[in-house]
């Protein structure tokens, strides 16, 4: 199906959209010349510093639903729930920027992040061997990740079961009373590989046992964030994103 799908793109790559960009281009290089024609001498307008940006005139603004939708659903409940810290463990790191404003926040990832600022720090750890107490973190994130581990995409060990050894790492070092915002690819459950598993949502709610529950949230496949979602919804998916938020 990958290899169908690619020679499709490559198809409309071909015959449609490299003939349209060919018009763009010379449309482009008329805008230019007008606007060479009228600039004042505050700016040099030379061809040598032609930056060509021919796919932005389109009605709305494009975004990633998944990237965009789980860390804002995250952060609101930060904003609700105000711990003492918090601890984010390789979601994406502007999530962890964006918090820390208002929220101290350790960043942690197989690949750490040069990063400095205010209220922010950064380090690395294994998931499957976090270094942290038992029963010691108030608050904990891990969101678009754990489908990863194990899978060897980012250079980590093979290992079909790590994804689990993970899971079991997050509940144990959550303190009681404690919540873990979990975000993960839901559906058919299935291996992508070498890209990210997509699990049920039974599996998830399963593999947290004996957390609590504290809300499930959708991002389906046709976009948007369906809050306290109906669990059933996730049947009806190719590749949703579930957002959990466990309580211990």
């Amino acid at each position: 199906m990958y290899f169908k799908n690619y020679f499709i793109q490559l198809g409309k790559d071909i015959f449609i959209r490299f003939p349209k960009r060919i018009i763009r281009f010379f449309g482009y290089l008329g805008e230019w010349s007008r606007f060479k024609n009228r600039a004042d001498k505050r700016f040099s307008v030379k061809a040598t510093d032609l930056y060509p940006c021919l796919k932005d005139r389109i009605v709305k603004t494009p975004f990633d639903h998944h990237y965009t939708y789980h860390p804002a659903w995250a952060a609101r409940i930060l904003a609700q729930t105000k711990p003492e810290f918090h601890v984010d463990i390789s979601s994406i790191l502007s999530f962890s920027t964006i918090v820390s404003a208002f929220v101290p926040v350790k960043f942690y990832d197989y690949r750490p992040a040069d990063l400095k600022l205010s209220n922010l720090e950064s380090g690395s750890v294994d998931l499957n061997k976090l270094p942290f107490e038992t029963d010691s973190i108030p608050s904990l994130s891990c969101m678009h990740t754990i489908e990863h581990i194990g899978l060897g995409r980012y250079g980590d060990k093979i290992d079909p079961a790590a994804d689990l050894k993970s899971i079991e790492e997050l509940k144990r070092v959550v303190k009681p009373g404690g919540d873990i915002l979990f975000v993960t690819p839901v559906g058919k459950p299935r291996i992508e590989f070498n890209a990210h598993r997509i699990y049920s949502f039974e599996q998830i709610v399963e593999y947290f046992s004996p957390l609590i529950l504290k809300e499930f949230s959708l991002i389906p496949d046709a976009g948007g964030l369906i809050q306290n979602a109906d669990p059933k919804l996730v049947k009806e998916q190719h590749y949703g994103c579930g957002c959990f938020w466990f309580k211990k």
